[in-house]
């Protein structure tokens, strides 16, 4: 088969816009990897790509899950394993697109799952003995961060009911090549901070409140940057401008990781980005996948 081409890098950083073009220019289509993204509903926070951009090029695997259910890396496995072998059949060239780092290592990689049979919260367990704990498995997983608790213990629940394993999570299960796009990190993080007041300005505070009610049976609201921020403007602990300021930190530090995780667990190709000529980094990129294929 073709090899996929899998586009990944920090947030804001322009992954949307660099998949959009690549698959024009080679009539592909396109497989979200983003874990935001497969929400319905959550499209100011997420910055998805428009409903005018999905109709410009075939996506896949966006906006397939309502906000009150649990759509885990395991379904994401078992759903982009099966879109790929699909559009490999069609003779289609296929581009996965995302931040997610586990999500797109769990599409290609020999990572193993089966679904969660019990659940223990760790009382009796501090946040850096459980990270500890987790450590111990060494699975190259993304960690979460030491104090967000609740991603803490559902990590280590999936690890310990063997939810979640690797036979051997180097081994490649699809060729594919990893375009990274990036750019001087203070830069970048003056965008990260541009992109947020952009989601205000767009209208993130109305998206949210139409989803409050949800929150209370949601997962995702719960965990994603960009909506689990607001819980403390609805409990009336900080105001508009804090929570605001608290997704820009959030955001940043989510840079920070995701960069760790794709220098550590893929073989990237680094691109960095002109914003004032993007058609050069898309000519580039190609240039780069055509010598490639030669």
């Amino acid at each position: 088969m073709q090899e996929i081409i899998v586009i990944v890098g920090p947030t804001g950083v322009g992954k949307t816009k660099l998949s959009i073009e690549l698959a024009k220019k080679l009539d592909a289509e396109i497989i979200n990897g983003d874990s935001v993204s497969i929400y319905k509903d959550l499209d100011i926070g997420s910055a998805k790509p428009t409903k005018m951009e999905r109709r410009e090029v075939p996506h896949h695997l966006v906006d397939i899950c309502p906000v009150d259910q649990y759509y885990s890396v395991y379904n994401y496995q078992k759903d982009v394993r099966s879109l790929i072998d699909e559009l490999t059949k069609k003779k289609k060239k296929i581009i996965i697109v995302g931040g997610t780092g586990l999500y797109i290592k769990a599409a290609l990689y020999d990572y193993n799952f089966s679904l969660e049979e019990k659940s223990n919260s760790y009382d009796n367990l501090t946040n850096e003995e459980i990270y500890t704990r987790i450590k111990a498995f060494n699975v190259g997983l993304e960690m979460p961060h030491i104090n967000n608790r609740q991603r803490l213990v559902r990590l280590l629940n999936k690890l310990e009911n063997k939810a979640l394993f690797s036979s051997d999570k180097d081994k490649v299960i699809y060729p594919h090549i990893i375009i990274g796009l990036t750019t001087d990190r203070s830069y970048l993080y003056d965008r990260i901070d541009k992109r947020v007041d952009e989601m205000f300005d767009n209208g993130l505070v109305e998206e949210v409140n139409r989803l409050r009610n949800s929150y209370s049976k949601s997962r995702i609201l719960n965990s994603a940057i960009g909506y689990k921020e607001f819980k403390s403007y609805f409990n009336k602990e900080e105001s508009l401008e804090e929570v605001k300021e608290e997704i820009k930190k959030n955001s940043r530090h989510y840079a920070k990781r995701q960069y760790t995780f794709f220098n550590n667990q893929f073989n990237t190709k680094w691109f960095n980005v002109n914003f004032n000529d993007f058609s050069k980094t898309v000519d580039e990129v190609v240039s780069y996948i055509n010598d490639r294929t030669k």
